[in-house]
């Protein structure tokens, strides 16, 4: 809204840009949800296809919603395990990409190329203008709608892989990122993975750090603290009783 408002100023629209006084909370209402390792393995292992895939290729490369139903069997590079984003779809309707960085090749693994092999071997539409991922109910003409597939198959997935965290389609994107800064991957690296402007959007609002890495970061901290081994706190604990 605010630069709404700057570009009607621009224009002589108005002549003040009401949106600049107003109040933003500085802080999340609620803490986003990221999965686990082990509950990215259970959610998969519940999943048909063609959701497996769509899925498993979400969690891997970070590809926004609007990017991945809207892939086309000619935006993948069997060969040079890449893929690319070429236009994005939102209801139904598609359109260009959210911004220049998002355009950027996006690896894809041999894993992830099988995964989308296999996939191409079953789909009824292979042709290289085809969507990856058509719905089937509109003849392959138009791909899946992002919140039927998220609602009538990859909720009650989830719910029987006894995930109880509230997840969307968003949750695959910000737990890549959060499992890459577990991985202690370059943040130059992941932020090209995630395909942000800049590290600051990567690490402030993606990536979160889990329990496990605090913990472990923290026990290496404290045996700095611990002393020399057990003969040397044996004598200096002697010591300090002699003292007093």
């Amino acid at each position: 809204m605010c630069s709404l408002f700057s570009h009607a100023c621009r224009w002589e629209f108005t002549e003040r840009n009401p949106i600049t006084h107003v109040r933003q909370a500085t802080q999340r209402a609620n803490q986003p949800t990221v999965l686990t390792n082990a509950e990215i393995t259970a959610l998969l292992v519940e999943l048909g296809e063609p959701a497996r895939t769509a899925v498993f290729v979400a969690l891997a490369t970070g590809l926004r919603v609007s990017e991945l139903l809207a892939l086309q069997w000619q935006d993948i590079d069997f060969s040079d395990n890449t893929l690319t984003p070429v236009r994005g779809i939102v209801d139904n309707h598609v359109g260009g990409l959210k911004t220049v960085a998002s355009a950027a090749s996006v690896p894809a693994s041999k894993e992830v190329t099988d995964a989308l092999a296999r996939w191409h071997e079953r789909t009824l539409y292979k042709a290289p203008t085809d969507w990856v991922f058509p719905s089937p109910k509109m003849g392959g003409k138009q791909p899946y709608w992002q919140d039927s597939l998220m609602r009538k198959v990859i909720w009650p997935a989830a719910k029987r892989a006894g995930i109880t965290k509230r997840i969307g389609w968003h949750t695959f994107r910000r737990s890549l990122a959060t499992l890459l800064v577990g991985e202690n991957a370059p943040v130059k690296l992941t932020q090209e993975m995630m395909r942000h402007a800049n590290a600051r959007i990567t690490l402030e609002l993606y990536a979160q750090s889990t329990m496990p890495a605090k913990q472990e970061l923290q026990a290496q901290l404290v045996s700095k603290w611990s002393g020399g081994d057990d003969e040397t706190r044996t004598r200096d604990l002697c010591r300090d009783r002699a003292a007093f």
